[in-house]
């Protein structure tokens, strides 16, 4: 991940999902482009980019996959 987002939290999306290194391109190719979305490569449904939740500034408590606030 060269844009400086962090990986999703395990417990929103486990690297153990067949699709992790697809959602992972695909979240980083969005993050390059400045896109705050992109879509999801196994559902075509939209998903928020990480820094999309960064500019919305807190959690929304809708279990985000990319969401920074989640506890560790």
């Amino acid at each position: 991940m060269d844009q400086g987002a962090p990986l999703p939290h395990p417990s929103r999306c486990s690297p153990e999902r067949e699709d992790f290194t697809a959602i992972v391109d695909a979240h980083d190719v969005a993050t390059a482009r400045g896109q705050s979305m992109y879509r999801d490569p196994s559902t075509g449904l939209f998903v928020l980019t990480h820094h999309a939740h960064l500019q919305r500034g807190s959690c929304c408590s809708s279990g985000c996959r990319h969401c920074p606030y989640v506890e560790l």
